[in-house]
């Protein structure tokens, strides 16, 4: 393969990677739709034209056949009038006539014989229209349901932006949450340990080492004394 070939074939290959993306299905199954509706009207107009032919035929049978039969009528008058020059006369036109009834069924077969395959068509191809069209319908649903799910799933797995940002949103929130926990335990620690003092408390660090030795020293006495009461019961 020549340099120029290639890089057509490759251009070719691009070409229909970007016809295909930009190619929309639904429309596509549309737009061959309607052109089998073209085609389904086209069939029924040219039906229609063979059946108006076949009918004009019939109505020529039917006149010619008239036609003959009076000349039958005209010949046995002119019998019964002594009138034999009359009489044949009359039998050549119904001759003429058998003729061109012969010639015009023979048209009239044919033509009926070609409007019969256009009806047996046009129903074939009506009902494999209404086929495509059910497919069509089905396929354009199954393919919103897919295009649904994939916009879901792409907003489920943060490949949406709005769930893409809200999860790094929450990160941010729970970092600063733990930031914010360990500064308070810090300043808990400190607060208790003394190195930082409460504003609203006045005492002394002595002070409240006592008072912090008092509390538990009552809570001991308490717990002391309810065990005595306990036992005196139980005794």
């Amino acid at each position: 393969m020549s340099i120029f070939k290639h890089a057509a074939a490759i251009l070719e290959a691009k070409v229909s990677k970007l016809l295909s993306k930009a190619e929309d299905p639904a429309e596509t199954l549309e737009l061959s739709y309607e052109k089998m509706i073209t085609s389904l009207q086209d069939a029924k107009r040219h039906l229609a034209d063979v059946v108006t032919e076949r009918v004009s035929l019939e109505n020529q049978i039917a006149q010619a056949q008239t036609l003959a039969a009076k000349a039958e009528e005209d010949a046995r008058m002119a019998l019964n009038a002594g009138r034999e020059d009359l009489a044949r006369s009359a039998l050549a036109e119904k001759q003429a006539g058998a003729q061109k009834i012969a010639a015009l069924q023979e048209a009239h077969d044919r033509v009926a014989a070609q409007a019969q395959k256009l009806m047996e068509y046009e129903q074939a191809l009506q009902d494999r229209i209404e086929q495509f069209r059910t497919q069509k319908e089905v396929m354009k649903s199954q393919m919103a349901a897919a295009q649904a799910q994939v916009k879901v799933t792409a907003s489920l797995t943060g490949l949406g932006h709005g769930l893409d940002d809200a999860g790094d949103a929450l990160h941010r929130m729970q970092d600063r949450t733990a930031h914010e926990q360990a500064k308070a335990q810090a300043m808990d620690g400190l607060l208790a340990s003394g190195i930082i003092d409460d504003p609203l408390d006045h005492r002394t660090q002595t002070e409240r080492e006592m008072d912090k030795l008092r509390a538990t020293s009552g809570v001991d006495d308490d717990l002391a004394r309810l065990k005595a009461d306990l036992a005196a019961k139980q005794g």
